[in-house]
Order: structure tokens, then sequence, then C-alpha cells
């Protein structure tokens, strides 16, 4: 420690021998007093406040800081730099609440010093210091939410008076603030629409790089609670009747109506105009589900085969034939399932899907036979439906355990109509052989005999 305290005093040393050399009458040195003497006494306590600061004396850095505030408080911005960093190291070290808060605003208000001498400044005037308090106040002051959100939207304001648009990173936080104020009943759900309807602007022609605080800033409305359906039509109502066709207001309506679960009539309008812009399988099938659930069968298979044509992707397009055979259930077209299922299978033997609708589908197709041949296409039925049940429950995150129950349950159904012990003893069919269906859509296929118990 000694030796440490040996070359500090040389350093300062060094530092007052360089200070006498200067002359300080040079009209350049004015800003840092009236006097020569003044100035040389302040340009001193500067280097001596960096120097306190460095070495963690910060009651000696926080007298010459308060010289240096009160004799010349536009000498220099590197006063103020070491102030923020003499302030957080007594932060940090504050024993008590109270301590803290009052290092805290002490922090603040040198922000606000810094304001009235340097907010012209070119690089780091009022946007960059009230951007930088915007910041510390959220750090520090967090459960202040009133003074939270009125520093970021200064801050905000000022880099659009500065440059005319606000950088997306600092709306994406104060947005994210103002989420979690509606989270805890601080503000309410038109306060987070006004908000957003406010400053998405700053998000059109943005970098790559600021794509994520984009992202953020969506997310967060879309999750917040008040983006229902009705605020999302209160904001982009206006917008598309000024602009029908902008495609980056069409992507953003579709994009949060669509996280909403909306199925109104402004959806559709919305989720139409933009696929006729920029069609897509995704907009395409959240068109169709729309069109299925108002039971517009036709609507929303023209959208899932408008999908379908423009899917290259293999796994996607075994989803869409999965849904267009479902559609087709709904609709009775039976024969148009049986082959998009196929379709399904092609693409993946696997599908857990394809045995569960397949042998609904044969047994719907067996309302043309009579006799024998209707009741063997339950033998079919109920064999897919064993196996499909345990293909079901294994499908990750539980997603087909309620639709697996269901398949037990219609496979006991099913056995009840199998075939009586007379039809197949008249058929001369016996127990456990072969038999090979000859009606409806299971044609063909081969099955066991089994009697109905």
């Amino acid at each position: 420690m000694k030796v440490i305290k040996f070359l500090m005093t040389m350093v300062l040393g060094a530092t007052a021998m360089s200070a006498v050399a200067q002359d300080f009458s040079d009209p350049r040195y004015a800003k840092w007093g009236e006097t020569p003497e003044q100035r040389k006494e302040n340009i001193l306590a500067s280097s001596y406040l960096k120097e306190e600061v460095d070495n963690h004396n910060f009651n000696s850095a926080a007298a010459f800081l308060q010289q240096l505030i009160v004799n010349c408080p536009a000498a220099s911005e590197n006063i103020y730099a070491n102030g923020v960093k003499l302030y957080k190291q007594k932060i940090n070290r504050a024993e008590t609440l109270a301590e803290k808060r009052t290092y805290v605003d002490s922090l603040l208000w040198l922000y606000d010093v810094r304001l009235q001498h340097f907010a012209s400044h070119p690089k780091r005037g009022k946007a960059y210091l009230l951007e930088r308090k915007a910041r510390e106040y959220l750090t520090y002051k967090d459960s202040d939410r009133e003074g939270v959100a009125e520093a970021f939207e200064a801050a905000i304001a000022a880099q659009v008076e500065t440059s005319g648009v606000a950088d997306p990173e600092v709306v994406a936080i104060y947005f994210k603030n103002i989420c979690d104020d509606y989270s805890n009943d601080i503000v309410d759900a038109m306060t987070v629409v006004n908000i957003y309807d406010a400053n998405a602007k700053f998000f059109e022609n943005i970098t790559p790089e600021q794509e994520e605080f984009k992202k953020q800033f969506e997310t967060c409305f879309a999750t917040s609670g008040a983006a229902s359906c009705e605020n999302i039509e209160a904001i982009f109502s206006k917008k598309l009747a000024d602009n029908p066709n902008d495609e980056a207001t069409l992507s953003q309506a579709f994009g949060l109506l669509a996280r909403a679960s909306c199925e109104s009539d402004f959806f559709i309008q919305v989720a139409e105009k933009y696929y006729s812009i920029k069609p897509s399988s995704d907009v395409a099938m959240r068109l169709a589900q729309v069109f299925q659930n108002n039971k517009n069968f036709d609507k929303a298979n023209q959208y899932l085969r408008e999908a379908l044509a423009a899917e290259t992707d293999p796994a996607e397009r075994e989803k869409l034939y999965v849904r267009i055979g479902i559609l087709d259930m709904s609709m009775n077209n039976i024969g148009e399932a049986v082959e998009a299922f196929g379709e399904v299978r092609n693409l993946n033997p696997d599908n857990a899907y394809v045995p569960y609708f397949l042998a609904q589908c044969y047994v719907s197709g067996a309302k043309a036979c009579s006799g024998l041949a209707h009741d063997a296409v339950y033998w079919v039925a109920y064999d897919l439906l064993m196996k499909a049940a345990p293909m079901l429950e294994a499908l990750p995150e539980g997603e087909g355990v309620e639709t697996a129950e269901n398949a037990r349950k219609l496979a006991a159904t099913y056995r009840k109509v199998f075939p009586t012990k007379e039809e197949c003893f008249f058929a001369e069919l016996n127990d456990g052989s072969t038999y090979v269906v000859n009606c409806g859509y299971a044609r063909g296929i081969a099955t066991q005999v089994r009697p109905r118990e």
C-alpha cells in the first residue's frame, strides 16, 4: 500500500508540475475559470477527480466534483463522466436504503446539470444524455413506474427532435415497461394501445440488426393482454382505410390479429388482402381455419389447396393434407378425404392421424354396402383405431392423448357391430381366417375374421 501511495503521489505531482508549466491566461482555458489561478486550480481538480475515483477515494473525489460543478460546470464532459463513475460506486457501497437513494438522486442530478451545459453537443447532446438518464432511472429507480415512463418518453422525444426517429432499442425497452405496468394494473389497456400505435412507426426501415427490437416490441404487445381484437382493429382500421395495399401495415395487422386468435370480418378482410399481395401457406392456413370455424367449408378448402400448391416442404405438405382430409370429412367428401390421407401416408407412413381418420372414412363409406360386406368394414376400422391409439399417445407434449382415448372408445363401439357368428357361418368364414373387404373405400384391404362376441 505504501508503494502504491508513493507512486500516486508521484503521478499527482507530475500532473501538478504540468499544470504549473502552462499559461492559463490563454483564452482557450477560459471555460475553467475567470482568472488564471482559478483555471489552474480547476484543471488540477479535474485531474484529481479522475485519480481519486480510480483509486476508490470517493469522499475526496466528491469534494473535487463539487468544486468543479460550482466553479466551471461547462468546462469538460469528463467532469460528469467521472462523476457518474463516482456515484455508481457510492450506490454499490451504500450501507442503508436512504443512503443509496441519496446517491441515486445525485447520479440523476448529474445528468440534469450536464444537460444544461452540453445539450447541443453534436454526438453526446440532449438525445444521448436523456437516453443515458432513462437507462439509469430504470436501473436504480425501477419501482418509480411513473418516473421510468417519463424518463423514457423524454429520451424518445429528444431522439425524434434530434434525428426525426427514435432508437428502436430504446422504444422496445420503454414499451416492455409499459406492458409490465399493464400486467400490474398500473396503466389501462388503451394506454398500451395508444403507446403501441404512437411508436410502431419507429420500426419502419430499420436495419437487420434492429429486427430483434421490433420482435420484442411486437411480442410485448401481442402477449400483454391489451391486444384484444377490438383494440387491434381500432389501431389498424384507419391506417388501412388510408392505405389499404400497404404490405408492411397488412403484415403487422395480420400478425397481431392472428396471435389474438381473432376471427372477425376485419381479420378476414386483412388476411385476404395480405394474401392477395403476398401469398403464403401460413396465411392460407389461418384463413382456412377461420372459414372452417365459420362453417364456410368451400372457402376453407380453397385456401388449404392454394397453400398446398405453394408449399414445397414435405413436413408442411403433410400437415396440409391432414387438414384437407379432415375438412373433406366435414364436407362429407369421403372419397377426397381418403385420397388426402393416402397422400399423408405417402409422405409419412408413421403419421398417427392417418389410421385414426381412415377408420372413420371406411365406416362412412360402408353405408353403400349391406349385410356381411357392410359389417366386415368394421374389422378394418377397428384394427386401424387400435393401431392409431398408441401412436397418438406417443406424440410430443401430449398432443394426441385425448384423440387416443377417443380412438379406443370408437374402437369399442365398432367392435359391437362386427359380423355375427351366424353371418360368418353362412358365409363360410372361420374365426381367425383372412377376409378381403369387397365394398366401399376399404375395398381390397385384407383383415381377420372375428365374429361379434
